[in-house]
């Protein structure tokens, strides 16, 4: 039995509770025994690790439910020339990079397969805890069909990771048991089309409605939520009449597609992150010349809808499809949220309470209280007067996931 003592420092729990100030969160194992003001913590009579917190800022460790931990770009020379095994040594530094930032579960929005989940679960790389998709759905032609009109195809395909090209509902259903077989705890749906396809475009509707119905019912059926790839208004609407448990994106969303989400309860992940990023590197010149037009068109439209549907009360939880843009930049999206209406707290209770919930780990992580998982970060700067500290990973000085020290730079 080990205990751990985290003292000296202020609060932010993630429930939305005030800030506690000289707290203490008592560490037993892997679980949080006790947490609140120190002088009403019991400290057993047990040897015990101290951690002083140094007057900094107590948080839950942040949940990240858009990423694409064995991405670098999504550039079609890297499939061409690379070998796959690169790919996986490539996902270590992307998970250090994102435990680094203070992000300690993630939800792998595609290609992170069952053996890189495992290796971080038995302990033999560095990196969040995860939910994984493997491979996502695509039609033919469709945003992750990766066949190039010189008839060239750049996808990767091998056991771990089957095929996601599909099409009609028997089709569908074929393919979801794959990915189900391969051991995705969750089913990823391109509804539409997107930013980084070379065949399609945002706005282009993908998969019928019945085709969607089959692939989130097969996936019910084995108690596996699903997530759809949703930028034009058709493509959102039709997820959402399917069944979808939360929609990425959303970026043409309207009022009839905001009052469909709320009335089925459907999440928002907005990665407004990727949209600001991919439009620097667009301007920049440093993206594939078919990605340029769509990356600098719909950032501002994007924003635009998402303070509509915060406005209207759509709830939203933390994404950044980071692996598309670069790794290690995830909290920025706090800041982000925060322009389009939310308060910091808010904010931060998006990419930890809400975000545990959107993953169905809400009596596990996403909050500092007794009987939860032990992810705890500590933060230098007071995020509730500068949210925008947290997307800096200088600022987070010290990182614990489920007991477990990760990061602490303290004593630097």
């Amino acid at each position: 039995m080990e205990y751990s003592l985290i003292h000296n420092g202020t609060l932010i729990d993630g429930t939305g509770n005030s800030p506690t100030y000289n707290a203490a969160i008592l560490i037993r194992n892997n679980k949080i025994e006790a947490v609140g003001a120190e002088d009403s913590i019991t400290i057993p009579q047990a040897k015990i690790r101290r951690i002083d917190a140094r007057g900094g800022y107590l948080l839950p460790g942040f949940i990240d439910s858009h990423v694409h931990l064995m991405a670098n770009g999504f550039k079609m020379e890297h499939t061409m020339y690379n070998p796959l095994s690169t790919f996986f040594f490539n996902s270590i530094r992307n998970m250090n990079l994102t435990i680094n930032a203070g992000v300690t579960t993630v939800r792998d929005a595609g290609l992170a397969d069952y053996g890189v989940k495992k290796a971080v679960q038995q302990g033999l790389v560095v990196g969040p805890r995860m939910q994984i998709s493997g491979s996502p759905l695509s039609i033919t032609g469709g945003h992750f069909d990766f066949w190039l009109k010189s008839g060239f195809d750049m996808k990767i395909s091998y056991p771990g990771k089957p095929d996601g090209v599909c099409d009609g509902k028997e089709g569908v259903l074929k393919k979801v048991r794959e990915v189900l077989r391969a051991g995705a705890d969750v089913v990823k749906i391109m509804a539409t089309g997107g930013v980084m396809s070379a065949n399609d475009h945002p706005e282009y509707s993908q998969f019928t409605v019945e085709e969607l119905q089959v692939i989130i019912r097969e996936a019910q059926n084995r108690g596996i939520k699903s997530m759809a790839h949703a930028h034009g208004v058709d493509g959102i609407k039709n997820a959402v009449k399917a069944g979808i448990t939360s929609i990425e994106h959303g970026t043409y969303l309207d009022r009839e597609a905001i009052r469909m989400i709320n009335e089925k309860d459907v999440y928002l992940v907005p990665t407004l992150v990727v949209q600001k990023i991919n439009k620097i590197h667009a301007e920049e010149g440093t993206i594939p010349e078919y990605m340029v037009e769509d990356a600098i068109r719909i950032v501002d439209i994007h924003r635009k809808n998402m303070k509509k549907a915060y406005k209207a009360g759509v709830t939203m939880a933390m994404g950044t499809d980071c692996g598309v843009i670069e790794h290690g930049v995830n909290l920025q999206e706090l800041g982000l949220l925060c322009e389009i209406g939310m308060k910091p707290m808010e904010a931060i209770m998006t990419g930890t309470k809400v975000s545990a919930q959107l993953l169905g780990w809400q009596d596990q992580i996403g909050t500092i209280e007794p009987g939860k998982l032990a992810d705890i970060i500590i933060s230098k700067k007071d995020p509730l007067e500068d949210i925008n500290s947290l997307g800096n990973p200088d600022n987070i000085e010290l990182v614990i996931k489920n007991g477990e020290l990760f990061k602490d730079l303290r004593g630097v």
